[in-house]
């Protein structure tokens, strides 16, 4: 099986910036065309510019992607470009330091709209519109037609009061990749998520200025003992996105150096 993308169309969220932006340059340099979707217009107009405006393999739609409307309206953008959607990287997402005993401060309704709720409403709209191209192009039932790559987070498995919002947003985001992934295997759609920590998000990059003593509790929290870049994070997206996993669905890979598996409670869990 090949681990090329190259032709493949995917939609990649949260691409303004960090990892998302990371995983969406990654794709392209692979081979893919990628529609990368933010609610920064200001910040994709700055990294794409030109870019996504010529005839090529990158175009890029802003909008609030917690409204079913812009969801509607980025996929026949993407359609209107790439005639398909192959995959779907939802890497929409934000982190928040909760107030465990203050209601109006804890983030989880802030945190579950973002992170869970807008990766669900796309991931069903995606894949509506993946089954009906299929339907349209004769695609034979039973074969393989389109993916979903959910970015999760090591903090679903572990106990952090601070992260009250983010974990249990990363743990919703573990249970709805295997729910969508046995509803859309009959449909030949794969869902599988990828759980990171220790690697360089636009998140941790901010809390290293703040404290840059972060980067030596975090590589020595690692089994591996460094921060990974983010373009090893986009390798994995690559290979569940490609046939090379064709045979892999509901599955939360752990990209994180080991670090989940050490009870590890000072560091930072990003």
């Amino acid at each position: 099986m090949s681990f090329s993308v190259s032709g493949k169309t995917a939609i990649v969220t949260g691409a303004a910036s960090g990892i998302g932006l990371a995983i969406a340059r990654h794709l392209v340099d692979k081979g893919a065309n990628v529609m990368f979707a933010d609610s920064d217009e200001e910040r994709l107009e700055a990294e794409l510019g030109e870019e996504a405006r010529a005839e090529g393999p990158i175009r890029m739609f802003a909008g609030d992607l917690t409204e079913k409307l812009a969801i509607a309206n980025l996929l026949s953008a993407t359609f209107d470009a790439f005639d398909r959607v192959d995959f779907l990287v939802n890497a929409n997402r934000k982190t928040f330091v909760s107030d465990l005993l203050n209601p109006d401060g804890d983030g989880v309704e802030e945190l579950w709209r973002h992170n869970v709720l807008s990766a669900l409403r796309i991931s069903q709209m995606t894949a509506k519109r993946m089954i009906q191209h299929a339907q349209r192009a004769e695609i034979e039932p039973g074969t393989m037609i389109g993916s979903i790559i959910n970015l999760s987070s090591i903090t679903a498995q572990a106990t952090r009061p601070e992260l009250l919002a983010y974990s249990m947003a990363a743990a919703a985001m573990d249970q709805m990749t295997r729910s969508m992934a046995v509803a859309l295997a009959p449909k030949g759609i794969r869902v599988n998520a990828v759980a990171f920590g220790s690697v360089m998000s636009a998140s941790l990059q901010t809390a290293l200025k703040e404290n840059p003593g972060y980067r030596d509790e975090i590589a020595g929290a690692t089994p591996l003992g460094r921060i990974a870049a983010p373009a090893e994070l986009a390798e994995a997206v690559q290979f569940l996105a490609s046939d090379a996993a064709g045979f892999v669905t509901g599955q939360v890979l752990t990209v994180d150096g080991g670090r989940g598996l050490l009870d590890v409670v000072s560091a930072p869990a990003h």
